[in-house]
């Protein structure tokens, strides 16, 4: 009877394996694209002054990629620059290939100067926009840009084709160059820096100095279809957008459709990308397109623009019309257009949300403080600025987690991240206990069973008063949302309305100022995934972790051996 099970177990496994892989193994066969990058210094002039940044092939932001589902992309990287660097493929889940996910120190040693690395962006059931961004220190600033993800031949869109499909990628301008700002603020163990403009498609627009002739223009005809496809890349900012007297249909968000959303405004987190359909149907003239802030602990309090501009002979307005943007402090707006995020939930769009749970954590987000020599850094009271997920702030190993894991090297992490907070407080309180502010430091790991089902519960602490949005974004997988709230979580209450019919599928998820989060996925991607803050200063404290995925039974569902050039540490 026992050996009875263990076989249909197995061949659960394997056709559960089969369905998620069968259109990357159907395209392993062919031939693999390969294109070339140059990561450099390229100079920019923004805000009335030029500087050097790091670019790729010269562009920012970087040059966009278009994949149809299913297919594979080999991308050859030679770093030129003056610092090393990695490139992340934000939201493709790379089946059984954790060596080309990109994270520095985590799935790979980086790129030095002068070193090169092949990529493979493997997809699979992604569809949607997507986006890639170097993922070592605060690279990411400048070296990103668009990763769309197009039907496969002969299907299309779940919505009608609109007539002109336009990236919108939201970024950060800093005058100062981004890699001294992290290490000097690191060093100091204060704030890094806030940036000195929002952008738009690499332009800062109208209202800042020096921007007005390089803002960005959306020429679009009356009457017709547009389809945004919005890209949050800022480095510390949720924001809101909108475009003036336009109402927007939000179709999708993080390569996954969602049952359509009418709306005047969104909220959109960094790492999250969201499909967005806007119909040209107001008086031909100029309107803008905006987006601001969030509010946060520090935060950008400046504006982007660019114009919405109808074709056409009419007299063009002396100032583009401005929409009236939710306020920067509007939790109730974030709250409102969050809600109404619902899978699409379709027979060829399906919902999988696991019922029964393997493996519960309840994960607390904090920011924290270390002491300092001599109580003589800049954070508060003499301290330095730490962050950390369940009281464990994340240390960077001397080489990656995917090699150490693999090669079975010792004394590089150690595997016992815990399912739940060392202790437990109202998480939420005001002027919580000054004992609350140290984490322990470490590089703890989560380990889970191939095939398992998770649930995790994310609940943001108010330590240090400094409770805000945090956007956790995971390798390696989407997710379902299953529920949210303010307050601590209750487990005997909040569960019971949890949404497992049509949950938003993500990859990155905005645990609210002062609240909760639950999700939920099923680890049937073998490897090494990180998982952590997509609001690069607390990533950069410590708020991060590694899930570590063991491998299946079958070939099928064991990760991929290494490719045959590995950078060295």
């Amino acid at each position: 009877m026992e050996l009875v099970k263990k076989k249909k177990g197995l061949l659960i496994e394997l056709l559960g394996f089969l369905i998620l892989n069968v259109l990357t193994l159907c395209k392993a066969t062919k031939h693999t694209t390969t294109i070339d990058w140059i990561v450099k210094e390229t100079s920019y002039t923004r805000l009335c002054s030029t500087k050097k940044i790091l670019t790729v092939n010269g562009l920012y932001p970087g040059p966009p990629i278009y994949m149809r589902k299913g297919e594979r992309l080999k991308i050859y990287v030679r770093n030129e620059g003056k610092y090393n660097v990695t490139i992340h493929w934000h939201g493709v889940k790379q089946l059984r290939n954790p060596w080309s996910d990109g994270p520095n120190y985590v799935t790979q040693c980086p790129i030095k100067p002068g070193a090169s690395f092949t990529y493979e962006i493997v997809l699979s059931n992604e569809e949607g926009t997507l986006w890639w961004h170097a993922h070592s220190d605060w690279s990411r600033a400048t070296v990103h840009g668009p990763l769309i993800v197009l039907p496969q031949l002969g299907k299309t869109y779940p919505f009608p084709k609109p007539c002109k499909e336009v990236p919108i990628v939201l970024a950060s301008w800093f005058k100062g160059d981004v890699k001294e700002i992290i290490e000097t603020a690191l060093e100091n163990g204060g704030e890094p820096n806030k940036s000195d403009a929002l952008t738009i498609n690499g332009q800062p627009g109208d209202l800042y100095n020096c921007s007005k002739q390089g803002t960005f223009r959306m020429v679009v005809d009356y009457g017709k279809t547009y389809l945004l496809r919005i890209i949050n890349s800022i480095m510390n900012e949720a924001t809101f957008f909108m475009v003036a007297k336009h109402n927007l249909t939000v179709v999708g968000t993080d390569g996954a459709y969602i049952k359509p959303i009418r709306t005047s405004y969104i909220l959109i987190i960094p790492g999250q990308t969201m499909d967005v359909i806007i119909t040209a149907d107001q008086s031909p003239s100029h309107y803008y397109m905006t987006a601001r802030a969030y509010f946060g602990i520090v935060y950008d309090n400046t504006t982007t623009t660019a114009i919405v501009q109808y074709s056409g002979s009419y007299t063009p307005p002396s100032t583009p019309s401005f929409p009236n943007l939710p306020n920067y402090t509007d939790t109730n707006a974030v709250t409102t257009f969050t809600r109404r995020l619902k899978a699409l939930a379709t027979k060829e769009y399906p919902v999988n949300v696991p019922r029964h749970v393997d493996t519960k954590m309840y994960i607390t987000v904090s920011l924290n403080t270390r002491p300092c020599v001599k109580h003589s850094c800049d954070g508060p009271n003499g301290s330095m600025l730490a962050a950390s997920l369940n009281n464990i702030s994340f240390v960077e190993p001397k080489i990656d987690v995917l090699q150490a894991y693999y090669n079975r090297i010792k004394q590089v992490y150690k595997p016992n991240f815990p399912n739940k907070p060392p202790y437990y407080f109202n998480f939420t309180a005001e002027n919580l206990p000054d004992t609350l502010l140290t984490p322990e430091r470490g590089t703890k790991v989560k380990i889970l069973e191939y095939n398992s089902s998770v649930e995790i519960v994310f609940q943001v602490t108010n330590v240090q008063n400094a409770t805000e949005n945090h956007p956790i974004h995971l390798h390696g997988y989407n997710f379902y949302v299953v529920g949210y709230g303010f307050g601590n979580y209750n487990k005997k209450t909040d569960r019971n309305k949890f949404n497992l019919v049509d949950p938003p599928e993500v990859n990155t998820i905005g645990v609210p100022t002062n609240g909760w989060a639950a999700i939920r996925f099923r680890a049937d991607n073998p490897g090494v995934w990180f998982m952590h803050c997509h609001m690069d200063r607390h990533s950069s404290w410590g708020m991060n972790t590694v899930l570590i995925v063991k491998n299946g039974r079958t070939r099928l569902s064991s990760m991929l051996p290494p490719p045959r050039q590995l950078n060295p540490c």
